[in-house]
């Protein structure tokens, strides 16, 4: 399983927002870190072909997505960081209108609804509304409809973004369970979300990707303590 990214490129009117951004990624946690404006949410954007690229080519197992068009976003769940949900929808209910939108057959969407409803730790509030749940609650049903339809590419931007730590911590054990056959984007700006669960950590500045690694190199490489340490390394000065 591989998806590789050669020279991506992308441009809003005068502002580079994304510089020859090349990678190979395989199955495993990859930590994207970097200030708002980095880049990240383009890349995101990009790789779920929400926006055009102005130039380079992202190839699922040697072809361009774009040549696969639907059958490659099928393949790719995605966690934005707005939550967009309907508030007076239960959590089930929630999950399968997802399942429509994804065209998932009704019978196999009712099995996985509630497989991933566990797996979230959310069955015994299924039945009750969205919109009053807490923050991590309503995370937590994102990352959910994220998995309808079992993706091999999974994208999650900002997930951790406005929770306490108790519910960051929760939220971060479910990712790190979730990567054995997949490819896992984690789009951040909170350091301590991947230091123990990414594969491979990405920095990126104005754009560029400035330098990657396991968490264990860049540390070494930046002679810090922790990622905070590498983080404020290559990226701390504006």
């Amino acid at each position: 399983m591989e998806l590789k990214i050669n020279g991506l490129t992308k441009r809003y009117g005068n502002k580079l927002a994304l510089k020859e951004f090349s990678y190979t990624f395989t199955p495993g946690i990859y930590g994207i870190l970097g200030a708002n404006g980095a880049g990240k949410s383009t890349l995101m954007n990009l790789i779920t072909d929400n926006v055009k690229r102005d130039e380079g080519e992202i190839l699922w197992e040697g072809t361009d997505i774009l040549s696969l068009g639907a059958a490659f976003r099928a393949l790719v769940g995605y966690m934005p960081q707005e939550q967009g949900m309907y508030g007076d929808y239960s959590a089930r209910a929630f999950l399968r209108y997802m399942a429509q939108v994804k065209g998932l057959p009704r019978k196999a969407a009712r099995g996985q609804i509630e497989e991933l409803l566990e797996l979230v730790n959310l069955t015994d509030a299924a039945h009750r509304r969205v919109g009053g749940f807490s923050g991590g609650m309503r995370q937590r049903v994102m990352l959910a409809q994220a998995l309808l339809g079992d993706p091999k590419v999974l994208i999650l931007d900002e997930p951790t973004a406005g929770l306490d730590p108790k519910e960051r911590l929760r939220l971060r054990h479910y990712i790190s369970n979730l990567s054995q056959d997949r490819i896992v984007f984690l789009s951040t700006h909170i350091v301590s979300d991947i230091e123990s669960i990414a594969k491979d950590v990405l920095l990126m500045k104005e754009g560029t990707l400035v330098t990657h690694g396991t968490p264990e190199a860049l540390i070494k490489k930046a002679k810090g303590k922790d990622l905070e340490d590498v983080y404020m390394f290559w990226l701390g000065a504006d």
